[in-house]
């Protein structure tokens, strides 16, 4: 088992908590994410840590789809990859209906027909055993289409690649996850539980039944978000951290389509999904926040004093002995509790 940090996305103010990178990376801390939604862009906090970085991989967790072409984010990746002895790791995501056509103001139909589609190209430019050419539902390159020149030609990367690119997907969702398994080397679901990890393996297996290669869980890497609040208050820690959890099942999407509120009601806590899904939407995000059940925090985050951290752990050290996890992204992790995890994991 690895571990990583989640940087997640800036708020009105950008920074980037280079300390505690560099504390990770001293502490044998695997990887480095960071996020974007509509502010702050993952690729340039990316490109900062890796200059500032010598050992730690960085990735996007995630890249948002429809922000770029499928191209420009294989050239940034190549360049990246280039640029850092090849520690870029490119994380990509279809976002949501709310962000995507809000502000990027394209459609969001068919989210996981884009992944493939997106992942294939990628994949293609990087391989350069051939011009690009592309024929599907969302990309043709080249371009072909109304108000097109006809002058388009297929081209191949100038860019060689310099070493093994690994794709991941961010995915909570029953398709998202099979799709994942078919064509990503890896994923980040949210908020897994060491002890219902079959909500999420089950479909990833699924997608590797039907990927190309024989793939299973030794090429593959689960990647949880794991929040984390160590402190001596068990329930101050709780509460620092339904807010967030609150936010999501209850505001990251529409009534009618939120993938939050539908995992949550996946890991048992159907009531209290709806309960706060109900209150977050008519503006009353305490009560929202209130509503978030305890035991679904301590399931899923890693709350409390050391000790109770430590034993914690032992959950997800069991699941790793299976071969079947990966990293552990630990999010809003201080410096104190990362050397806790060191200390327990590595």
């Amino acid at each position: 088992m690895k571990l990583g940090i989640g940087l997640g996305y800036s708020p009105a103010k950008l920074n980037i908590p280079m300390d505690d990178i560099l504390e990770a990376e001293n502490l044998g801390f695997d990887s480095v994410w960071a996020a974007e939604s509509y502010g702050s862009d993952a690729v340039s906090v990316a490109s900062y840590i890796l200059a500032q970085t010598t050992n730690i991989k960085v990735g996007t967790a995630i890249m948002q789809m429809q922000a770029r072409t499928p191209t420009m984010t294989a050239m940034t990746a190549l360049s990246l990859n280039a640029l850092s002895n090849n520690r870029f790791v490119l994380g990509l995501g279809p976002s949501g209906p709310q962000v995507v056509e809000g502000w990027y103001g394209q459609a969001y139909g068919r989210p996981l027909t884009r992944t493939k589609e997106y992942i294939s190209i990628v994949r293609k430019v990087i391989a350069r055993k051939e011009a690009l050419t592309h024929e599907g539902f969302h990309y043709q390159i080249p371009f072909k289409g109304e108000n097109s020149s006809g002058l388009g030609k297929p081209l191949k990367s100038i860019l060689h690649s310099t070493g093994d690119l690994k794709i991941f997907t961010a995915s909570i969702t029953p398709a998202g996850l099979r799709t994942s398994g078919e064509v990503a080397d890896g994923v980040f679901p949210i908020w897994m539980s060491p002890n219902k990890f079959n909500l999420v393996g089950e479909y990833i297996e699924e997608g590797f039944e039907k990927s190309d290669s024989n793939k299973d869980y030794s090429s593959f890497d689960v990647a949880p978000f794991i929040p984390v609040a160590m402190g001596d208050n068990i329930q101050f820690c709780t509460m620092a951290m339904k807010p967030m959890f609150a936010l999501y099942i209850g505001g990251m999407g529409a009534k009618s389509k939120n993938f939050y509120t539908d995992y949550a009601k996946r890991l048992g806590y159907e009531e209290a999904a709806e309960t706060i899904q109900e209150l977050y939407l008519a503006g009353k995000k305490e009560e929202a926040t209130m509503a978030v059940p305890d035991e679904l925090v301590d399931e899923c985050a890693l709350i409390g004093p050391p000790e109770r951290i430590k034993e914690k752990l032992q959950s997800w050290k069991e699941l790793d002995k299976t071969g079947k996890l990966g990293t552990l992204v630990l999010g809003n992790v201080s410096k104190e509790a990362m050397r806790v995890i060191a200390q327990e994991v590595l």
